[in-house]
């Protein structure tokens, strides 16, 4: 189960928003938080989060994106 409250906690302490996010990946912001609290897998939202730091532990990445973290 991806975890969401988590991830919103490490996105606050980043000074990262839902609109930051969304607009690095080329996403809607609702599409990160669906995302986020693991209603979509979002991809390029998930790699995003990767990308900027974000403990992979949280994200709960589907099976093709497992492996790929530093992609």
């Amino acid at each position: 189960m991806r975890q969401g409250r988590k991830i919103r906690a490490w996105m606050v302490g980043e000074g990262l928003t839902n609109v930051e996010v969304a607009s690095r990946a080329a996403a809607r912001p609702e599409y990160v938080s669906e995302t986020i609290h693991g209603k979509r897998h979002h991809r390029r939202v998930l790699q995003v989060l990767v990308d900027a730091g974000c403990p992979v532990r949280f994200l709960e990445l589907p099976e093709d994106m497992k492996g790929k973290e530093a992609a």
